[in-house]
């Protein structure tokens, strides 16, 4: 269970407003709830109480407001966690939040006032998440020190293994398939996320190489659920460079043919800005597999500089919208109002939609509310190994069948 912060420092001029969230938070079973009346009483008790673990603070306020709070906050390097409540409009909240991120503070939530009680235990809830990312990236190197022959050695030695996270359909709850996401088995680091090196990899030669042994293992598994009753589809990320390399459309073509698996159960995911950056060489890669049958979805939808009439030239069957309008969209109504529109393009395109991200209750009934077609995100399931894909979805299957669970 997600532990709640103890020691809270609620921030606002209005005693009337103070008095509310004190009383909330006090229901909620906070155990200590210190008040400030400003800016500069605010900054005074942080500095000199390290037991404040997070704030709940007000934007407009005389003196100090509270976006010269969150700047102090980073200029000190307080770790403590935030939560925004304002009247403002969303617009302007929104900004706050972007600023709030941008400065590496840890955000919880960023509110509307009148603060409503789910609001405030959601926001509260995501404490004890935050603090344990913090905690594991506070003080630790970026990652180890990779090179292109150590590449080259973990390619010939299969080191690359293919975890597997599950996507759900919204409506039913139904296991619509998986995304594949590569993981290197180092023999000396351990377990590496692909942050650690796949920044290395693109920029090499064995881009193309890796994605096909990415789409070796995918086979393997998708072989063995669909063997087992369970037609899932996969999908696998493909760069930008790939995309001007005809002989890998080939290699994926071939490869899918010898497996036995047919096409439309392989989706190829594909950023939104390598598709912009030189649509002449990508268009025909993309319209040979589509023509072959397989799937191709646009990645991290909303992060680039589509339009719909770029989209209308591409001929893509899936959009996956991007986590940056999904985490969080319950408790923002900008962020809700852009999640809208990504959907509503989705659906004059007639593609279907997965919502990346979705590490809430709230998040997904919300998306479930707005008529999103699937979702995938910690709230369903880690990524995991291929093997371990059919035990987890017998032991959470009722979790999902049975959607008034997730409602409650």
């Amino acid at each position: 269970m997600n532990r709640l912060p103890k020691h809270v420092l609620v921030i606002d001029d209005s005693e009337v407003q103070r008095q509310f969230i004190v009383e909330l938070c006090s229901d909620l079973g906070v155990e200590d709830i210190l008040q400030a009346v400003d800016g500069f009483d605010a900054v005074a008790q942080l500095k000199t109480n390290q037991d404040i673990e997070a704030i709940i603070l007000d934007l407009e306020m005389p003196g100090m407001d509270g976006v010269q709070v969150l700047h102090e906050l980073a200029r000190l390097g307080l770790d403590t966690a935030v939560i925004v409540a304002s009247a403002r409009e969303s617009v302007l909240l929104s900004v706050v939040e972007n600023m709030g991120k941008s400065l590496g503070l840890h955000l919880l939530g960023v509110l509307q006032k009148p603060l409503l009680r789910d609001q405030l235990v959601t926001s509260l809830s995501r404490f004890s998440t935050v603090r344990q990312h913090a905690e594991q990236h506070d003080g630790k190197p970026a990652g180890p020190e990779l090179s292109e022959e150590e590449v080259a050695r973990a390619l010939r030695n299969k080191e690359f293994v293919a975890y597997f996270q599950p996507k759900m359909c919204l409506a039913d709850g139904a296991l619509k398939g998986v995304e594949a996401l590569i993981r290197w088995q180092h023999p000396e680091h351990g377990l590496l996320a692909p942050g650690c090196f796949i920044d290395l990899i693109e920029r090499s030669q064995y881009i193309s190489e890796m994605t096909l042994q990415m789409l070796d293992m995918s086979l393997q598994h998708c072989r063995i659920w669909h063997d087992a009753g369970y037609p899932l589809s996969f999908s696998i990320n493909v760069s930008a460079r790939s995309l001007a390399d005809s002989r890998l459309a080939d290699a994926i073509v071939e490869r899918v043919a010898a497996s036995d698996i047919a096409p439309r159960y392989v989706i190829l995911e594909i950023t939104e800005s390598a598709i912009m950056t030189d649509l002449s060489t990508t268009l025909g890669t993309l319209a040979r597999l589509r023509l072959k049958g397989f799937g191709l979805s646009v990645d991290d939808y909303g992060t680039g500089f589509s339009c719909m009439l770029q989209l209308s030239r591409v001929p893509c069957s899936e959009l996956k919208v991007d986590r940056a309008f999904v985490n969080g969209a319950s408790q923002s109504a900008h962020l809700r109002i852009l999640l809208e529109s990504a959907l509503d393009i989705a659906r004059k395109l007639n593609l279907r939609v997965v919502a990346e991200g979705v590490e809430t209750r709230a998040d997904w009934l919300l998306l479930r509310e707005l008529g999103c077609g699937e979702a995938q995100g910690y709230f369903i399931a880690k990524p995991m190994p291929g093997d371990a894909m059919l035990a987890w979805w017998r032991s959470n299957r009722e979790r999902f069948l049975a959607p008034s669970t997730l409602d409650s």
